[in-house]
């Protein structure tokens, strides 16, 4: 671990998987500092800094869609949530308002590892595009346009607007327009996860980016389903 660690929030009202997690994470040389209800957690991000938020979804005092809510206002700091409840709506719900990753309870400390590793990467690699490592930070298709310094898309009937994830979905696929691409290469590159997770997840985000495009005068149909395979951002 270098000499400034990531430093990592956890949010959970159960000590026994706080302590766990915990453990763990400062096991592999993390900063980590952690809060038992929603409402602290949200005072604590404000307060300073996180690289990553771990957020438990039942939590007193203040929900943990609520609590991602909150954060999501002033903060793009990356967040797994971590829930005993794992049907796939709350998987998607959880997604959908900008969550970055989802792991169900109970869980293996490999995996939560692996998760942790895999967000706190592709944040980093983000920050260094940001900084100008030779990724073009303006993309320019079929009428769209995409400031990646900003994270601003814009059509001809002005500003779209996108949430982190749905930004970043809509960028992989114009940064490969013309090319197919499969839910498996879309989650790797607008989620940053290398493991198999439910795919349906991009299907729920292409849908509702495709209506926030017709909202912006951009024809929907340029997100194009290649059936059994994935979807294609067409070039006009």
């Amino acid at each position: 671990m270098s000499e400034n660690p990531a430093r990592i929030l956890v949010v959970d009202d159960e000590p026994s998987i706080t302590d766990v997690v915990t453990y763990n994470l400062r096991k592999e040389g993390y900063d980590v500092q952690f809060a038992a209800d929603g409402a602290s957690a949200v005072q604590m991000v404000n307060a300073g800094p996180f690289d990553l938020i771990i957020l438990d979804v039942m939590l007193p005092k203040m929900d943990g869609y609520e609590v991602l809510r909150q954060i999501r206002a002033n903060y793009n700091t990356p967040v797994l949530f971590l829930s005993a409840r794992d049907t796939e709506l709350d998987k998607v719900v959880g997604l959908e308002i900008g969550g970055d990753d989802y792991l169900a309870k109970p869980f293996g400390n490999r995996e939560l590892m692996a998760r942790v590793k895999a967000l706190l990467r592709r944040a980093t690699a983000q920050d260094g595009a940001t900084a100008g490592d030779g990724h073009k930070e303006v993309i320019e298709v079929s009428g769209v346009t995409l400031d990646e310094s900003t994270h601003v898309a814009t059509g001809p009937g002005g500003d779209i607007d996108l949430t982190p994830r749905e930004f970043e979905l809509l960028a992989a696929l114009m940064q490969h327009a013309g090319k197919v691409l499969s839910r498996d290469q879309l989650l790797h590159d607008a989620w940053g996860w290398e493991y198999l997770v439910e795919t349906k997840t991009v299907d729920t985000h292409v849908k509702r980016l495709r209506d926030k495009l017709e909202a912006a005068h951009v024809d929907p149909g340029l997100i194009e389903t290649v059936r059994g395979y994935g979807y294609r951002f067409k070039t006009v």
